[in-house]
C-alpha cells in the first residue's frame, strides 16, 4: 500500500503491484474473521465468517503445499501474500485474481470434505486457484484456440500434484476417475464438436476434465523432471510478456524439446494433445497359484484397444505400438472407502498389444483384487471394469 487516506468522508487506498498483473480485480467488503500465517517468507491469510471457520486450517496447509511445489518446480511466486477471501454462495464458484482468490461459502467454507470417499474439493479447488498465479498470471494465453490448455490445464495439472502430495499417489485414483467419468459423460453431448485437447476452445470438460488426465499420464510415462522442464521453459520464455503470447503449440514444442529422440514419448504427446485417442481396457479374469517359496503366481487375463475418434464421433481402432500399462495387486479394491498404500502388493508397468493376452507376475503375498490400470490414468471408455476379485488356484 502506498497511501490511505480519508477526506470528506471518502476513503482513497492507493496500491502498487509487486510484478506486472492483468486488468483483472475483485474487489470485496465484509466483517472478516481473518486467519494469517508467514509460509517460506509469504503471507497466507484467508478472510472468512466467524460462522465457517471449519476448513480454514484445511486452505492454508494446500496454499503451503502448493506453494512449495509450484515454485520448486516452475518458477518463484511473484507476490508477498496470497489471500483467500469468502463470499455468499450467491453462485458457486473460486477465481484467481493477482493473489487474491474469491472463493464461494458454498464450495469451499461451509462443506465437509472429511469423508474419506469423498473428494477434498477444498483442498483441491485451493491448489488449483493457487496454481492460477503461474498459468494465467505470470502466463497469458493467446486468445485463440488451446488458449486454455495453458491455465485451466495446466491449473489442473498442477493441482492433481498438490492432491497427491496430501494423499500419496496410492490415493489419486478417486480424482481421477472422477475427471475420467466428467469427461465421458460430457464428450457425447457437445453441440458444437470435440476438438483434440491442443484445439480446445471454451469446452471445460476438455481443458479441465480430459486436460487432467493428460498431464498426469505424461508424467506418469515421461517423468515429472521431463514434464516440469519443459513447463519452467515456457514460463522462461513467455512469462509476464506481452505479444507475442503464447499458445498451446508452444506447450507442445516445449513438451517434444524435452521428450527428445525418445520416440515412443513423441507419439504419446501426440496422442495426447493432437487426436481424441480412447482405449478399452479390461481384466477379464486373476488367478493365484501358491509357489514352492511361499510366493504366489498372479495371472491375469486382460484386453486392450485404442481407438482414434474424429470430431463427429466416428471411432478407427489403432494398434497398440508403445504403451505401458499399470498392473496391480491388492489387498482391497483401490476404490474401496480407506485405500492407501497399506493394500498395494504389486504395481508395475507392463506393456500390453492389442486384444486379449495373459500376463503372469510374481507376488509376496495372495491379493484379494488385481486388474489393469487400476488407478485410471488411461482415457477409458469403461473403467469400471478394471480390476477383479483373485481366484485362488489349488
Amino acid at each position: 500500500m502506498i497511501s490511505d487516506v480519508t477526506e470528506n468522508g471518502r476513503r482513497t487506498a492507493v496500491f502498487k503491484t509487486d510484478a506486472p498483473v492483468l486488468n483483472f480485480f475483485s474487489i470485496q467488503s465484509a466483517r472478516y474473521a481473518v486467519r494469517k500465517v508467514m509460509h517460506r517468507g509469504v503471507e497466507l491469510a484467508v478472510y472468512y465468517d466467524a460462522q465457517h471457520p471449519w476448513n480454514v486450517d484445511r486452505m492454508l496447509k494446500a496454499m503451503g503445499t502448493g506453494l512449495d511445489y509450484y515454485q520448486a518446480n516452475f518458477g518463484p511466486y511473484q507476490f508477498h501474500q496470497a489471500r483467500i477471501i469468502e463470499f455468499p454462495a450467491y453462485a458457486d464458484f473460486a477465481q484467481a485474481f493477482a493473489n487474491t482468490m474469491p472463493y464461494s461459502e458454498g464450495i469451499g467454507f461451509i462443506a465437509d470434505p472429511t469423508k474419506p470417499n469423498k473428494i477434498d474439493f477444498n483442498t483441491y479447488i485451493t491448489a488449483h486457484e493457487l496454481a492460477h498465479q503461474w498459468w494465467a498470471h505470470q502466463i497469458v494465453g493467446a486468445d485463440m484456440q488451446g488458449a486454455t490448455v495453458l491455465s485451466e490445464t495446466l491449473a489442473q495439472y498442477s493441482a492433481l500434484i498438490v492432491m497427491e502430495k496430501t494423499y500419496g499417489p496410492d490415493g489419486i485414483r478417486k480424482f481421477l476417475k472422477r475427471e475420467l467419468d466428467s469427461y465421458l459423460r460430457n464428450r457425447g453431448g457437445d453441440v458444437v464438436e470435440e476438438v483434440p485437447l491442443i484445439r480446445v476452445e471454451d469446452q471445460g470438460y476438455i481443458h479441465y476434465r480430459k486436460g487432467s488426465l493428460v498431464m498426469y499420464l505424461l508424467r506418469d510415462q515421461l517423468g515429472e523432471n521431463t514434464v516440469n522442464a519443459a513447463l519452467r521453459k515456457l514460463l522462461k520464455d513467455h512469462a509476464f510478456k506481452g505479444a507475442p503470447y503464447p499458445r498451446s503449440q508452444d506447450l507442445v514444442d516445449a513438451l517434444r524439446e524435452e521428450a527428445g529422440s525418445n520416440a515412443q514419448a513423441q507419439e504419446l504427446i501426440t496422442d495426447l494433445f493432437e487426436k481424441i485417442t480412447l482405449y478399452d481396457l479390461k481384466t477379464k479374469s486373476a488367478s493365484a497359484r501358491k509357489r514352492a517359496d511361499g510366493r504366489y503366481d498372479l495371472t491375469l487375463t486382460v484386453d486392450a484397444k485404442k481407438i482414434y475418434a474424429d470430431s463427429k464421433g466416428k471411432e478407427t481402432e489403432a494398434p497398440l505400438s508403445y504403451e505401458v500399462f499399470d498392473i496391480g495387486a491388492f489387498d482391497a479394491k483401490p476404490e474401496d472407502k480407506g485405500f492407501g498404500a497399506k493394500d498395494v502388493i504389486y504395481f508395475h508397468g507392463r506393456p500390453l498389444r492389442s486384444g486379449t493376452q495373459t500376463l503372469t507376475v510374481i507376488v509376496d503375498r495372495l491379493p484379494k483384487y488385481a486388474g489393469l490400470d487400476p488407478y485410471n490414468k488411461r482415457i477409458d471408455r469403461n473403467s469400471d471394469d478394471n480390476d477383479v476379485k483373485v481366484e485362488l488356484v489349488r
